[in-house]
């Protein structure tokens, strides 16, 4: 006779939202991902770092995504068996792909053009795939340990 371990199954929890490719649209993105975020079980900073990342990705998804008459999708995904927090936005524009940081050039002293550095400073990492037919979902996820401390880059 032989005993078997009970499979303990991934917790998965997500939350979509569609939101107008406007700038209303993207600045409600930011205070909705932080009601959700808060009601999960993970450290004020990765919900901090996660709301700024939100934040940039739908101000890039109204900027540069946008297509008329439609909107963008912000998804958010908590893998609490992997630890993984995924944030994607999805818009209308698969032709622009967004440019790795170091190739953006952006000046010193420029107003804007900052957005995917932010993204990459906070996030642990992020990309971007294509979402047929004619879109694209830019990600980032963010390792948790629960609502324990925050680890990334030394904050606590």
């Amino acid at each position: 006779m032989s005993a078997t371990k009970p499979q303990l199954g991934s917790t998965v929890q997500m939350f979509t939202q569609l939101l107008s490719s406007t700038r209303r649209g993207a600045l409600l993105a930011r205070p909705l991902a932080a009601e959700q975020l808060r009601a999960w079980p993970m450290s004020p900073g990765v919900t901090e770092r996660a709301e700024q990342i939100v934040g940039e990705l739908a101000a890039n998804a109204a900027l540069h995504g946008r297509v008329d008459s439609r909107d963008f999708r912000l998804t958010l995904t908590l893998d609490t068996t992997a630890g993984l927090l995924r944030i994607a936005v999805t818009d209308a524009r698969g032709e622009r792909l967004p440019s790795p940081p170091a190739d953006c050039g952006t000046p010193p002293d420029a107003e804007s053009g900052r957005g995917l550095l932010l993204v990459t400073a906070l996030a642990d990492r992020w990309g971007v795939e294509p979402y047929p037919p004619g879109g694209k979902t830019v990600w980032a996820e963010c390792v948790y340990e629960g609502s324990g401390p925050d680890t990334h880059s030394g904050r606590t």
